[in-house]
């Protein structure tokens, strides 16, 4: 009766066989490499008061879904009393999607830009979260300094040799976006 019990056991075991791949991971595409950072010089002088040094994106390119990270480095050129904002618009490269505005002050409000020093490089840094089902192929980050209480925007001092739209806005960087998985 017990040599019965153990074959019994010992069949019943041996019809237990994983499957070849997990649960619900048959569908799933592989996700491209995570990009390594990239970084974009810019040298755009804005009211001969801040100067871009470059923006730093990472990764330097992403999958809808994702978030990317992006650094600003700017040179003070000169003191201001005036706490500009800046205003960040990010657009699909083919005109297709509305733009995303990441409007933020400076180093989450820490340093507004009436205590930056001249020859000071001020490091800001914010997020920009790409919604999963954004149907582009890339963004464009556009940007500029504005000044809430009035409105205005610092002017682009060197429009002829920075990427701009004639209106104070300047273009930062492009990335890449491969659609979600």
């Amino acid at each position: 009766m017990r040599s019965l019990l153990v074959a019994l056991c010992v069949s019943l075991t041996a019809c237990i066989v994983p499957a070849p791949t997990q649960e619900g991971t048959q569908a799933t595409k592989p996700r491209p490499p995570v990009a390594p950072p990239q970084e974009f010089k810019s040298g755009a002088n804005f009211g001969d008061k801040i100067e871009l040094v470059s923006t730093i994106l990472a990764p330097g390119s992403a999958v809808a879904g994702d978030t990317v990270r992006v650094g600003l480095n700017f040179k003070v050129l000169q003191a201001t009393d005036i706490d500009y904002m800046i205003f960040v618009h990010v657009e699909d490269i083919d005109g297709r999607v509305d733009r995303l505005n990441v409007d933020h002050s400076p180093m989450r409000g820490a340093r507004p830009t009436s205590k930056w020093t001249v020859g000071e490089t001020v490091r800001d840094e914010f997020e920009i979260p790409i919604p999963p089902q954004m149907p582009v192929r890339g963004l464009n980050i556009l940007l500029g300094f504005w000044d809430p209480k009035t409105d205005a925007r610092l002017p682009l001092v060197n429009k002829d040799a920075i990427p701009n739209d004639g209106n104070n806005r300047i273009m930062a960087a492009r990335f890449q976006v491969a659609p979600a998985q």
